[in-house]
């Protein structure tokens, strides 16, 4: 996995912050390209699909909150159905952004992460933070990358494999 080329696909601009701050050195996961790109809400665009190099990761990092998975799983049967391989991993976070910084953090709630009030609040401020703070952030709130997208999707989901570990270094 080391030498393979990894090409991130995730929900919003929150996991786009986290997941390069968790690229940053020394790296949490394995370095890639991040891309915010909802593939819950939207089909990958065939011109899109073919810019993914031969035996690269693409990975779907995406929130499990709402029993929709057409898109879901109308993307992974495209990115299957490629002329040449490329290797696949869901990575769904049960059941938000927020659960799963609360979950792998020592917080009561994921805005007080942030110190906000709401979770709009939250979202905006890991937006405008830069990723080395959030970062430190993260660290000083004791990340646990084990609990990290960890957690068995919904039912709804079963058709996909909690890929967390496998993107961890």
């Amino acid at each position: 996995m080391d030498n393979q080329r990894f090409f991130y696909l995730v929900e919003g601009e929150c996991e786009e912050k986290l997941l390069n701050a968790l690229k940053m050195n020394p790296p949490l996961i394995h370095p890639g390209k991040v891309e915010k790109f909802n593939i819950i809400q939207n089909e990958i665009p065939r011109r899109k699909l073919m810019q993914y190099p031969a035996g690269c990761v693409v990975v779907f990092v995406f929130d499990t909150d709402k029993e929709v998975t057409a898109h879901l799983q109308a993307n992974l049967k495209s990115l299957s159905s490629l002329p040449f391989k490329v290797e696949i991993m869901t990575v769904p976070q049960v059941l938000t952004f927020e659960d799963e910084i609360k979950r792998s953090t020592d917080v009561n709630r994921a805005q007080d992460l942030t110190k906000s009030k709401t979770v709009n609040d939250f979202k905006s401020a890991v937006n405008k933070v830069k990723e080395k703070d959030f970062r430190s952030t993260l660290i000083r709130h004791k990340l646990d990358m084990g609990i990290l997208w960890s957690q068995k999707p919904p039912k709804a989901f079963s058709f996909i494999r909690q890929g967390g570990d496998k993107i961890k270094m």
